[in-house]
């Protein structure tokens, strides 16, 4: 009798491999706004929000939605907002993504883009709520913001995608 040969099934991936490079870009995002940049008005995008939707609409699976939570308090952390803004206003946005994948069956680049630049906007707005009312008048520099943060995003989800592509080349 002969032996048995071994088949060789398909290895799953190991779990960490894809969300890896999403936490480090999200935790990198944040990290830029300690960068020195003096402006005149708030353009700086939330970099680490950009990262956060960007992987979660171009791949879901890379971040899990409790993901949100700690990635949120290390932002909160290094931005100066408010402990907890971050993390439950990016929490509530990725909750929102599950909730739009099961209701839409596919989407496009456009209705991605839509999304992340509504998902933004709803972001900053709350944001400015959650760090008390000023009277100073920011409105105005705030749209600048979400519009440049808007603008923003398919550069973020490009960039996703090539670290995406590297990782997946390991």
């Amino acid at each position: 009798m002969s032996t048995p040969v071994p088949i060789e099934l398909a290895v799953p991936e190991p779990p960490y491999r894809y969300w890896r490079p999403a936490v480090a870009m999200v935790l990198i995002g944040s990290l830029i706004t300690i960068l020195p940049v003096i402006a005149t008005i708030p353009f700086l995008p939330p970099f680490g929000l950009l990262a956060l939707l960007a992987w979660r609409l171009f791949r879901s699976n890379a971040l899990p939605a409790w993901a949100a939570a700690p990635l949120g308090l290390f932002d909160d952390l290094v931005s100066g907002q408010p402990l907890g803004s971050a993390m439950l206003l990016w929490s509530l946005c990725l909750i929102a993504l599950d909730i739009l994948d099961t209701r839409l069956v596919q989407r496009d680049f456009w209705q991605d883009w839509l999304i992340a630049t509504a998902a933004i906007a709803l972001c900053l707005a709350l944001g400015r709520v959650f760090a008390g009312m000023l009277p100073a008048h920011v409105d105005g520099p705030l749209l600048v913001q979400t519009a440049v943060s808007g603008l923003l995003f398919p550069a973020m989800t490009r960039l996703c995608a090539w670290q995406y592509r590297r990782s997946a080349g390991r």
